[in-house]
């Protein structure tokens, strides 16, 4: 008997946009669920007042009056476009957070070893040739 091929099928990759998405985000514990209660009230208003468009004057309906009285927003472009930034930012998990301390701190422990023996060996090398 022959023996049918397979056919080989391929799998799709997924992008790291797709895999977050399925991820299911961990559950707040109680107090920070309510501290962020706490904090959101009052960027919420502030949020609100920045919102706010304001007309400066108030001028007849002419070609002057109309540019004179544009809506004005409060809140500066930057920051309102700043905001937006970090809404977007995910941050890491305390987990994650403690293991990227970790690592900075072993980096720079490291590096300033390196740094130590390479000044003590310069610094060895160079009362060589200029004491002697």
């Amino acid at each position: 008997m022959a023996e049918a091929k397979k056919k080989r099928v391929l799998k799709k990759t997924e992008t790291v946009r797709e895999k977050a998405s399925k991820k299911e985000l961990p559950k707040k514990p109680q107090r920070l669920s309510k501290a962020t209660a706490v904090v959101k009230k009052p960027l919420r208003t502030a949020r609100r007042i920045g919102a706010k468009e304001y007309h400066p004057i108030k001028l007849p309906d002419n070609k002057i009056g109309r540019v004179l009285t544009q809506k004005r927003k409060v809140t500066p472009n930057f920051f309102r476009d700043a905001w937006g930034e970090l809404r977007q930012v995910s941050w890491p998990n305390r987990k994650e957070t403690i293991k990227m301390t970790l690592a900075v701190f072993m980096f720079a422990i490291i590096f300033s070893i390196l740094v130590g023996l390479l000044d003590f060996g310069l610094e060895k090398i160079f009362r060589e040739l200029l004491v002697d």
